[in-house]
């Protein structure tokens, strides 16, 4: 009998296996430390080993008795996927849940992102996703407690966010993927939740790329990042995805802001696509540079006016998650330190 996919006790989550992909930093590291607060058993996906390591050691020191693996793979990889699955099952018994959250992000203008941005994006994002939806379903499908599967969309999948629009087009595909896995994994117990956060404090400034006019694309996309009116503590996203995961919702929308874009769009589409005009003619203009550097080798432009040293106040906030969650570039030495 599958397990039914809405209850109002949500059922718990101890002593499951689960999978989580760009789980080495920034959100994924913190959705895989709610998920050991809640007792399962954790393995670690993503593409950088020394990453893992330092991810592996602070789970860790924050669960000693808890059970966290790690393994290295390029989720645009399906074979590589299928073989993270295979030995996850067989160290663990089995996989009951599955998170879809690895991803890159590329502000520029979309000139200046070229087709070789948008590739990058479909490919790690949503062939990402897809990828890993597509090798957790049998283990899902075979799990006792009826599988769970998520994935991380984004408020700018929902709506056309320019100097965003590679990962734009990217999540508005994630979205839909988890929608249709829904409607066709509920008839064998497997929930699929839609996970669309907007901006969260993670730190993930310094691992976006930057193209055109750098530095300004780096100071508007960190400062907004950071900015607590705007964007939400990290920490406390991760507990509300793993919430809505245990209790199989079908969509969460985060941050306030995020759910007032998200119906603004749904109900007046071309109002929506006006004020973006307005946002887009305050953004960098494109510059003859086509190179994408990430934000940890943009040197910030020090603040001259009062709005740019407001700004400044939230990619401060930004810059602090990044030490928390892994973010940050580290040497030998560092490496010891966090």
């Amino acid at each position: 009998m599958p397990t039914p996919l809405i209850s109002r006790t949500p059922e718990s989550l101890h002593g499951l296996s689960a999978v989580v992909t760009g789980g080495s930093r920034g959100l994924g590291l913190l959705i895989a430390d709610e998920l050991m607060d809640r007792g399962c058993h954790v393995t670690l996906v993503a593409r950088d080993a020394a990453e893992l390591e330092r991810a592996d050691g602070l789970l860790r020191q924050r669960h000693p008795q808890g059970s966290v693996r790690t393994d290295v793979a390029d989720v645009r990889e399906k074979e590589a996927l299928a073989d993270v699955f295979h030995r996850t099952a067989a160290a663990c018994g089995g996989v009951d849940l599955a998170v879809a959250n690895a991803g890159i992000i590329q502000v520029a203008p979309a000139e200046t992102a070229g087709a070789a941005g948008f590739d990058d994006a479909m490919s790690t994002v949503f062939h990402g996703a897809l990828n890993t939806s597509l090798e957790a379903l049998p283990y899902l499908r075979a799990s006792r407690a009826g599988g769970r599967l998520a994935l991380i969309g984004s408020v700018g999948g929902l709506l056309a966010v320019p100097h965003l629009l590679p990962y734009s087009c990217a999540k508005a595909a994630v979205g839909a993927l988890a929608e249709g896995l829904y409607a066709e994994a509920a008839r064998d117990g497997v929930s699929v939740t839609a996970v669309h956060p907007g901006l969260m404090r993670t730190g993930s400034h310094l691992h976006a790329v930057f193209g055109g006019d750098r530095r300004r694309e780096f100071a508007w996309f960190s400062a907004l990042a950071g900015t607590p009116l705007l964007s939400m503590d990290a920490r406390r996203a991760a507990d509300r995805i793993v919430t809505a995961i245990q209790r199989r919702r079908l969509r969460l929308v985060l941050t306030p802001a995020a759910r007032v874009a998200d119906k603004a769009h749904g109900l007046a589409p071309a109002l929506t696509a006006r004020l973006s005009h307005a946002t887009a003619a305050l953004l960098p203009a494109a510059e003859d540079e086509p190179e994408l550097r990430p934000g940890i080798d943009v040197e910030p432009a020090a603040p001259r006016t009062l709005g740019e040293r407001l700004r400044s106040v939230g990619s401060a906030l930004n810059d602090r998650a990044a030490r928390a969650y892994n973010e940050r570039r580290h040497t030998a030495v560092e490496g010891h330190q966090h």
